[in-house]
């Protein structure tokens, strides 16, 4: 740590700390170790069935559930990468890219006080490059399928809509005239 300054050292440990104990309090405050989480989902909704529920309602009960999971997992990943921030501030390696051993910045190290990687050798997350099996059977559309919606451009007004349904004829029948006593068809119109 021989690149940072003794209140850059404190500003970052106390950064630390601080949010390791808002962690904790999430963890804590929501029981522990979110321990509703790893139960059923009539468990932790309290419902006895979801037999009557709507299927929203239950999808939202889903949907939440994932989504409790998901930002549980990532504070838990953080939570481990503060103590271990911690870890290595307490062995003197702390500010130290753990790839290659130069000196961390201290304008990255205030953004990502846990951080033990300097920009060039950030784990990157893998983009997959695999494509959904499904778009191997896709084929175009036949010719002729959806003309008018590319000759309309997305774009479909009254005036469309009138000449997509007059060959189907109007409701001004004879029992819709103004003068019902009409005895031919064609009489009326």
């Amino acid at each position: 740590m021989s690149h940072l300054t003794h209140d850059q050292q404190q500003e970052l440990k106390s950064a630390l700390l601080e949010r390791k104990k808002e962690l904790e309090h999430h963890f804590h405050a929501n029981g522990e170790d979110n321990a509703l989480l790893g139960d059923s989902l009539a468990d932790s909704t309290g419902e006895l069935s979801s037999y009557d529920n709507h299927p929203a309602d239950v999808g939202t009960e889903v949907f939440e559930r994932g989504r409790d999971l998901a930002v549980n997992d990532t504070l838990q990943d953080e939570l481990e990468q503060v103590d271990s921030a911690l870890g290595r501030m307490d062995r003197g390696e702390y500010g130290q890219c753990v790839e290659c051993g130069r000196d961390i910045p201290f304008e990255r190290l205030q953004a990502i006080p846990y951080t033990a990687y300097c920009v060039e050798h950030t784990p990157n997350r893998d983009v997959s490059s695999d494509r959904p099996v499904e778009e191997e059977v896709i084929t175009p559309p036949p010719s002729g399928a959806g003309e008018n919606r590319q000759r309309y451009d997305g774009r479909f007004d009254d005036a469309d809509a009138w000449e997509s349904v007059e060959e189907y004829g109007t409701s001004n029948t004879p029992a819709m005239a103004a003068k019902r006593d009409v005895t031919d068809y064609d009489e009326g119109m």
